[in-house]
């Protein structure tokens, strides 16, 4: 089975990828593909620069993420035309990486990727889980992981989506507004439910 994973910045979404893995589950990270396909010298990080000049380069080559994400989470239209380059190369990769766990016989397959809908990724699983959060525990998770401002948080979470849109397209919704503790028996409580879903 292979299983949608995503949800808002600041949500939760790593720590149930997490909770997955020691589980046993295969881990496709959208997020380090994305990495790997603006790797210096390759064609989506020459087509970046090409859209948003070379002052997102660093001296060596490789990606300013600072200053890319600086850009384009406060405009809008900036960021989709970001996705639209690199949705293409991300996708490709991760399609190849899903098709060689299936190949392995590998159980349960997540695709960890915040933006799966946006991508249509979603059409690559049977099932997709969102987690979500209040925004002001979102803020607050943001500026400690990334240390960053509480302006630079707020603009991120406003270039994503309310609960909404995440509840009406997932089968399934965590709600992290507790403890570990408690997003970890809401995860398993899943788990076992699509275990017998699944057969």
């Amino acid at each position: 089975m292979i299983i949608g994973l995503t949800g808002q910045t600041g949500a939760g979404k790593s720590t149930v990828s997490q909770i997955l893995r020691d589980q046993g589950a295969a881990i496709v990270d959208a997020d380090q593909v994305a990495r790997q396909v603006v790797g210096c010298g390759s064609g989506c990080l020459a087509e970046i620069a090409l859209e948003f000049g070379i002052g997102v380069l660093q001296a060596d080559g490789t990606l300013n993420r600072r200053k890319l994400g600086d850009i384009v989470f406060h405009d809008k239209q900036k960021l989709r035309r970001l996705n639209q380059i690199t949705f293409p190369y991300i996708t490709r990769e991760i399609q190849e990486t899903i098709d060689r766990h299936k190949r392995e016989g590998t159980q349960w397959i997540i695709l960890d990727a915040p933006t799966l809908f946006e991508s249509g990724s979603n059409k690559m699983c049977d099932k997709v889980i969102s987690v979500i959060a209040s925004p002001e525990l979102r803020r607050n998770r943001i500026m400690i992981r990334d240390n960053i401002t509480e302006e630079q948080a707020d603009s991120r979470i406003a270039s994503q989506h309310e609960d909404e849109f995440y509840t009406q397209q997932s089968d399934y919704v965590l709600e992290n507004s507790g403890d570990m503790a408690a997003l970890r028996v809401q995860l398993l409580e899943l788990l076992d439910k699509l275990e017998r879903e699944d057969g």
